[in-house]
């Protein structure tokens, strides 16, 4: 079963889909990608590829090793962006083989479904208000907001009663039953941490999630000794090396590792046996396309520290071409009642449409993040 081509599709809206085929003709598919940053992890794969054309694709530890530790300088997320992808397809490849789930390989399922959440959207609180009942009424049971637009190393008070505002609208409309995730995205800098999350405090969120750069994950542990929400992190982390401190220290509730950035599937499970050790929860990353949600659902299903799902149905990154436009068969991704249902076909357990692929990468994409800058003019934090 060794490896005879890889092909890469860059796909509307914002997603790099990989297709490894076997010398036996079994296909598997990945999504190596970062966002805004298509054609670099592109080259990347293309660079990693002479590593892999000729080899067993069984021995995706073996492989993974080599991508990682045959170049000098590793890491990063380029470079653990495009291993993802190929690591995804050969698990996709491998669970295909045997005719079984990837979760079944690496010790078998623990739940029967998973919980997942949407984002909600909206600039201001009315807005995010009517999205958040939208969503619940669709039988979601947790919801994800922003939790502020762009601010300043030391911003006002008016856009902490902004923030403050946007999540007491948001609770108002769906009541205590449901629980509501805030995302920071890193905005916020350490100065006006504390205030915001006092004010977020009464409203009682699921949890805050970036709530300062992954770059200065020091602050973590001021932020971890007066807030009382559960604190996540982790999207823009990659590898267990990156994550050993952060866990060792017990800054954080809750990491997100992002199967289509921190390395794949085998590499995120590592991570999250190393959280439960320090009894903290997983809630992996993924505001991506059908790919790397098939592959974070292999990791919940068979992960007991993992609890709740990110996923991009209707997200506004995706307008124009969502998560199921792709799959044969859009039903492989069963959502009621605010949860996805286990998926017992092999491999990744979806059948990518490559028609609709080769048919959209003709279209492509040159998507990029907004470039935000401060009233002064200084560039500031998507």
């Amino acid at each position: 079963m060794k490896i005879h081509s890889m092909e890469l599709f860059e796909v509307p809206p914002r997603w790099l889909f990989l297709k490894i085929t076997t010398e036996d003709g079994i296909v598997g598919w990945g999504e190596p990608i970062v966002e805004g940053r298509t054609k670099t992890v592109r080259a990347a794969v293309e660079e990693l590829s002479s590593y892999l054309i000729g080899q067993e694709a069984g021995n995706i530890e073996d492989l993974w090793q080599v991508m990682y530790r045959g170049g000098f300088y590793r890491g990063g997320p380029i470079l653990t962006s495009a291993m993802s992808g190929i690591e995804q397809a050969l698990w996709d490849i491998k669970g295909k083989r045997y005719g079984v789930p990837v979760y079944e390989l690496l010790g078998g399922a623990v739940r029967d479904r998973m919980k997942v959440y949407a984002w909600i959207q909206g600039d201001t609180p009315e807005e995010m208000a009517d999205s958040a009942k939208a969503q619940v009424a669709a039988g979601y049971t947790a919801i994800k907001m922003n939790g502020t637009a762009a601010m300043d190393w030391i911003d006002s008070t008016g856009q902490i009663e902004l923030a403050a505002q946007k999540i007491a609208a948001v609770r108002e409309a769906v009541g205590n039953g449901v629980g509501i995730a805030i995302d920071l995205h890193g905005r916020v800098h350490k100065g006006m941490i504390k205030p915001l999350i006092r004010e977020y405090e009464y409203f009682k969120p699921m949890f805050i999630e970036e709530p300062v750069l992954p770059e200065n994950n020091e602050a973590l542990k001021m932020i971890s000794q007066f807030c009382s929400i559960p604190i996540a992190t982790g999207e823009r982390m990659y590898t267990r090396w990156d994550f050993k401190q952060l866990l060792a220290e017990g800054w954080v509730d809750i990491i997100q590792p992002d199967l289509s950035h921190t390395g794949g599937i085998w590499e995120a499970r590592k991570i999250a046996a190393m959280a439960e050790a320090y009894d903290v929860a997983v809630a992996p990353h993924c505001p991506l396309g059908p790919i790397a949600l098939a592959a974070s659902l292999q990791l919940d299903f068979c992960t007991p520290n993992a609890f709740i799902q990110e996923q991009s149905l209707g997200i506004h990154y995706t307008e124009g071409s969502d998560l199921l436009d792709y799959l044969v068969e859009p039903t492989a991704f069963q959502f009621k009642d605010g949860y996805v249902s286990i998926n017992k076909e092999p491999g990744l357990g979806i059948q990518i449409n490559e028609q609709k692929v080769r048919e959209m990468a003709e279209i492509g994409h040159n998507w990029r993040n907004p470039v935000w800058r401060n009233p002064d003019g200084s560039v500031t934090e998507w």
